[in-house]
């Protein structure tokens, strides 16, 4: 998986078809790639941006000055543009971001309690399993994240170091080939090298576990 670490990345996108966006009263979204998007949003869809632009009403005592693109993205956001592009760091408005893309994300990793369930029913079944074995989630997502194609939406910085992050697997089919196999091979040789662990001394979810992964 690559990582999109808001705290380094620069979003650059079209000016024309942003001010378009704004214009069209249309609820929209601004993607990692820049790209303007509508609702209702793709269920892959990674967005720095979600909104609709309402303009205020217009009255006798009220300014006819048209807002900056700074002030209808607000204060979480910095702005910067030229005549054909808009270019836009987004770090600042993570926690709306994880609000906005979570109900899209395959885990989530913004928590202190770390990573507790995957949104794919069978990667969590995957994973519920393999905790019989003390398989923890976070190894999964170890493997997750180096074996398999998505991106890793986060804020991460070194010093002092601190991460947040939303995953987003590309492919489910593939992530849940790699996540048995992994548990299956070392739930085989816990079983082979761990007298705890032979299959005469396992609990009955133990056995149900090891069934699942068709260790037994």
């Amino acid at each position: 998986m690559k990582k999109f670490n808001l705290f380094n990345e620069i979003i650059t996108v079209d000016k024309s078809e942003l001010l378009k966006a704004i214009n069209s009263a249309k609820e929209y979204g601004i993607n990692i790639d820049g790209a303007i998007k509508y609702a209702p949003f793709n269920e892959t869809e990674i967005l720095i941006y979600q909104g609709r632009h309402t303009p205020l009403p217009m009255n006798a005592l009220s300014s006819a000055k048209t807002p900056s693109l700074a002030e209808i993205f607000g204060n979480n956001y910095q702005i910067t543009e030229n005549e054909q592009q808009v270019l836009i760091k987004a770090f600042s408005n993570w926690q709306e971001l994880i609000r906005v893309n979570t109900p899209r994300a395959s885990y989530d990793d913004t928590t202190g309690d770390g990573v507790d369930k995957f949104a794919d029913e069978t990667l969590e079944e995957i994973g519920w399993n393999a905790t019989e074995f003390d398989i923890n989630y976070r190894t999964l997502v170890d493997i997750l994240e180096k074996e398999c194609e998505g991106t890793l939406l986060c804020i991460e910085q070194e010093d002092p170091y601190k991460f947040s992050g939303l995953g987003f697997l590309d492919d489910n089919t593939h992530a849940k080939e790699i996540l048995f196999s992994y548990c299956q091979n070392e739930i085989k040789k816990l079983m082979s090298e761990n007298p705890l662990y032979t299959t005469e001394k396992l609990t009955d979810d133990e056995k149900e576990a090891a069934e699942y992964f068709k260790c037994l």
